[in-house]
């Protein structure tokens, strides 16, 4: 219909298991052991997460030397290296390591494959978090690949004995390119022994895909330092969208976006809580667009157990907020 103001909704969007275990085991250590709670980086890649945090309590710091020796630290869910960990015990400091169980899981194949004596290369972003505490598990043995380009000059000494790993909040079409013109170059390139990619940045690319091929704006709910929300852009502009931004919060959102739009796009990433989408929803709303339609492309019901220390409550029974996760498709 002509004319006909709409919003395509997409789900799954927000929070995945692994930043809400992470946002919970904040608030949890704030509980159990009184403010503040110090935290190494941000918790999640969210400014709206990390200033309700900052507000109960917590104090994020860059490194653990900014921690008062014997105080209580998390570690974010971007995982840290064993560098890290052991410089927070060299202080004296009560760790509690939020980092998500999927990211845990390259950290050990980072391990095992260096003990196997493999060269690795580790697709991602040097400087991110993530990518940092997976290198640290093994830097003689990784080699950090940016981007396809980098795959086609990269040198590794035994081409024999080459195993790729990716950072897992990537785009899975950059991520199989890279992986695809290193297999050209050595062809006993080893896979991961299962994908490295998170469930969570694979569906939200997934439905934003679908979303973007009807939209002619999409509009991405998602911090700058979000790997995955930054993907979401990249990825709603190569698969249709005539234009795609992202936000932090409703009021970034400009009257020269909806200019002759009739089809709006909208989704969030993973370490977005589901009340900036609906602030973006109502402020769209106010401009004509109140026509939403949901488009659902997975269900979500993953969820984590929090980490050992924040599973019982003080007087040691076990806590209602045990598990972490999302069992809304939409990430609400």
């Amino acid at each position: 219909m002509a004319g006909h103001k709409r919003v395509l909704l997409a789900a799954p969007r927000g929070y995945c298991a692994g930043v809400d275990r992470a946002v919970v085991a904040v608030e949890k250590a704030l509980e159990r052991y009184g403010a503040p709670v110090y935290v190494r980086k941000q918790i999640v890649h969210n400014i709206h997460v990390v200033t309700e945090l900052e507000a109960k309590g917590a104090i994020f710091v860059e490194e653990v030397d900014e921690v008062p020796a014997g105080a209580h630290v998390v570690f974010s869910a971007h995982g840290v290296s064993p560098a890290v960990v052991n410089a927070a015990s060299d202080r004296g400091l009560h760790a509690i390591d939020a980092t998500c169980p999927l990211v845990t899981k390259v950290h050990r194949e980072a391990v095992r494959f260096a003990r196997d004596d493999f060269e690795i290369l580790l697709i991602g972003h040097d400087g991110h978090e993530e990518v940092e505490g997976t290198a640290g598990e093994a830097p003689e043995h990784v080699t950090v690949v940016n981007s396809p380009e980098e795959a086609d000059t990269v040198v590794v000494k035994d081409p024999s004995k080459v195993v790729w790993l990716s950072q897992t909040t990537l785009s899975v079409d950059e991520t199989m390119e890279t992986v695809n013109r290193l297999r050209t170059r050595f062809p006993e390139l080893h896979n991961p022994p299962s994908d490295d990619i998170c469930y969570a940045t694979q569906n939200r690319q997934v439905a934003i895909k679908k979303v973007a091929a009807g939209a002619d704006l999409v509009i991405v709910v998602g911090s700058a330092n979000s790997s995955n929300s930054v993907r979401l852009v990249e990825v709603a502009l190569e698969y249709g969208a005539k234009a795609a931004y992202r936000v932090d919060y409703a009021e970034e959102i400009r009257q020269e976006w909806l200019d002759g739009v009739e089809t709006v796009g909208v989704t969030s990433g993973a370490s977005v809580p589901e009340v900036l989408v609906r602030e973006v929803l109502d402020a769209i709303g106010d401009a004509g667009y109140r026509d939403v339609e949901e488009v659902k492309t997975a269900e979500e019901d993953l969820m984590f157990s929090l980490p050992k220390e924040l599973r019982q409550d003080a007087a040691g029974q076990r806590d209602a907020r045990a598990l972490g996760g999302r069992t809304s498709g939409g990430g609400a």
